[in-house]
């Protein structure tokens, strides 16, 4: 008898058409077969020479009326189905219990040819597709029936080991699985009781890296069921693979067609994999108790950079320097404002102002000046909003006129040309708003130079730092009071801006762990946000000048927080171009939820593959029968053991026609 071990033999040399027919293997004839459904007459004693038939068992039924037709209809095991002799058996069953009888064991008092009639059954099974060999003599699968006899003249077999092997790993033809561009992911598992299974080989189950690396992947289940480690298991294949690969920087001109490859010979990513996940619990940017340190970053230790929304040792810090990084900041203040449903017009004209510095070739001298107005003006709406400047910005300096220096103060005027402190700025916007409708010079600029002294611009942020939508009156509107909510994601250091290093590390090819663990849900949601279309914004710049992209991963924990609803109707939101549109531009998407309802439909169907582990309800049940062929498997899903069943998933990929059930490897920790 084999033990419960890994097999990790290749099958070269699988013979699917003689190796598959072997006697003791028969499981039963079909009585009845058509395009979709194959029901077969099964008795025990086959059943249990086999090692048991439980649902989802692949099976293979063989045509045996003519020598030289090299054919297997490929078939699942669904449930019992009647007999038309059944209601005999029942009927015969019923007498012999009120006789009370011995039905079954050594001491039955049946006879023999009873014995034999009561052990027959009915098994329904699904059609999954044909194996057939090709002109060429290749084993070639086609995900239908092209054409079926009467069901008399098939024979019906368990696959062996080595052949289950080829079977659920079936890629291409003459495709061997568990080569370079492989990984191991888990083995052949039917069902939660082992009892039968324990005694065979385990028959591994591989992905390849072009099901994974640049598509969309599903992982669905309820908390504990496994979705975390078949992430890890992801990440360690992605980095692993991506090793392979050379550095960006060192690709070939992109004038070359074949740049635009991101596989290279066998498989192999061309340039290292660039990996980020989105950690809303912490797990994988710290060490978890309940994983036995399984945490990623302690596995990849130099190719790891974390990020935190607060101040911890060895993690970057998560934050914005909104004084000095303008441009990031002001997308971050919209992407918060706009999450809040702030609809008020002042607001709107706050969102739309424009920081980007002029070109210097290209600006003519006013238009320095009024950008470096509008800046100062912005960094005083930081300032009374309470965020603390950099050290390096004691002082601002922009240039005022004689006719508005001393609306703030007639004695020691201020004058901004000469460097002011950020108190001082406020003072002196907010007397020259305050003035803005009487002060001669103003008035006197509008005729003489046919527009306003304040672009609309500056007047919406003026507007924003006196909270007073027309000038000269008292405060009626929230203005700078808004971003106080913004507080908690500045810091004061002068750095290089977050979300750019981010992109250049993943573009060497390294893990990034933005751990959101001790953020409020409005800031992972900014946070995830702004990064993901950064690096969307990335990908899609170097896609239209020509310049190859290596592959990216996101990676969602608890995705259900993060992405759109449902219902949503709102297409262009990052999630969903990610989804629909990632797939040119190398980027893929790995998201796992305890809600498939909850998942945007959008998302859903532009999901290439799919781990789903137990769910609990009908409704989680309901919306997955619509993908594939998942409906076989409804019932089991709901069925679960905490102590058995953790990882027990059922699979489909990019390039398997069918669902696999599979046991997820455990994943361990490798010193790096």
């Amino acid at each position: 008898m084999t033990t419960f071990k890994e097999n990790i033999k290749k099958t070269v040399g699988v013979d699917l058409f003689r190796d598959a027919k072997k006697e003791e293997q028969f499981v039963g004839r079909p009585f009845y077969i058509d395009y979709g459904r194959a029901y077969l007459l099964v008795a025990d004693s086959w059943k249990n020479k086999v090692g048991g038939l439980p649902q989802g068992t692949f099976l293979l039924a063989f045509y045996e009326n003519t020598e030289g037709i090299s054919e297997a209809i490929l078939l699942r095991a669904l449930g019992p189905t009647k007999l038309p002799t059944d209601s005999d058996v029942i009927s015969s069953m019923i007498e012999y219990y009120k006789d009370n009888l011995k039905t079954a064991g050594e001491k039955s008092q049946l006879d023999q040819f009873t014995r034999y009639q009561f052990s027959f059954s009915g098994l329904e099974c699904r059609v999954l597709g044909t194996f057939y060999q090709d002109a060429n003599g290749s084993v070639v699968f086609g995900a239908d029936l092209e054409n079926f006899y009467s069901s008399h003249h098939y024979s019906v077999y368990k696959p062996t080991s080595n052949v289950l092997e080829a079977i659920v790993n079936y890629k291409e033809k003459d495709e061997i699985p568990g080569q370079e561009n492989d990984v191991k992911i888990g083995h052949v598992r039917y069902s939660s009781s082992l009892r039968f299974q324990q005694s065979h080989d385990m028959v591994p189950t591989y992905i390849t890296s072009k099901d994974f690396l640049g598509k969309r992947t599903a992982l669905f289940g309820m908390t504990r069921t496994g979705k975390s480690n078949t992430i890890k298991k992801i990440v360690q294949a992605s980095y692993d693979l991506g090793s392979k690969g050379k550095n960006l920087d060192d690709a070939i001109d992109a004038s070359d067609l074949g740049a635009f490859s991101p596989f290279g010979e066998g498989g192999v990513p061309k340039y290292g994999v660039g990996q980020i996940i989105f950690d809303i619990n912490g797990e994988y940017a710290n060490a978890n108790l309940q994983d036995e340190g399984t945490a990623i970053f302690e596995m990849y230790k130099k190719d790891t950079i974390r990020y935190s929304v607060i101040e911890k040792p060895d993690f970057e810090v998560l934050k914005v320097n909104f004084y000095t990084e303008i441009e990031t900041a002001l997308a971050l203040t919209a992407e918060r404002l706009r999450t809040g449903n702030e609809k008020a017009d002042y607001v709107n004209n706050f969102l739309a102002v424009s920081l980007e510095a002029p070109e210097p070739e290209e600006a003519d001298r006013s238009a320095r000046v009024r950008f470096a107005r509008k800046v100062a003006a912005y960094q005083c709406c930081l300032y009374r909003a309470g965020f603390k400047p950099p050290e390096g910005l004691k002082k601002i300096k922009f240039e005022g006129n004689a006719a508005l220096n001393s609306l703030a103060r007639e004695e020691n005027p201020i004058d901004p040309s000469k460097g002011i402190t950020l108190q001082e700025a406020t003072d002196w916007f907010a007397s020259v708003w305050g003035h803005y409708e009487d002060n001669p010079y103003i008035v006197d600029y509008r005729k003489e130079h046919g527009h306003e002294w304040a672009d609309e611009d500056l007047k919406a942020l003026l507007v924003f730092l006196t909270r007073t939508k027309t000038p000269g009156g008292n405060p009626n509107v929230s203005g700078y009071i808004k971003l106080k909510p913004l507080l908690p994601l500045h810091t004061d250091k002068s750095d290089e801006p977050f979300d750019e290093v981010i992109i250049e590390r993943l573009r060497e090819g390294k893990i990034v762990i933005i751990d959101l663990s001790q953020g409020d849900p409005d800031v992972q949601r900014l946070y995830s946000e702004r990064i993901c279309r950064k690096i969307f914004m990335d990908a899609m710049d170097r896609f239209v000048r020509t310049k190859p992209n290596n592959f990216i991963q996101f990676y969602f924990e608890e995705a259900h927080n993060l992405f759109p609803k449902k219902d949503d109707q709102d297409l262009s939101q990052i999630y969903n171009r990610i989804a629909k549109e990632g797939a040119k531009l190398n980027l893929g998407l790995v998201y796992a939820t305890q809600e498939v309802s909850s998942i945007s439909s959008s998302i859903l169907k532009n999901t290439q593959n799919w781990f789903i582990a137990h769910l609990n309800n009908e409704d989680e049940l309901k919306e997955l029968r619509k993908y594939y062929d998942f409906a076989d498997f409804a019932e089991g899903l709901t069925r679960f053991s905490a102590n058995t069943d953790k990882g027990f998933v059922r699979m489909k990929t990019y390039s398997n026609p069918f669902v696999v059930p599979v046991q997820i490897d455990q994943f361990k920790v490798k010193k790096n």
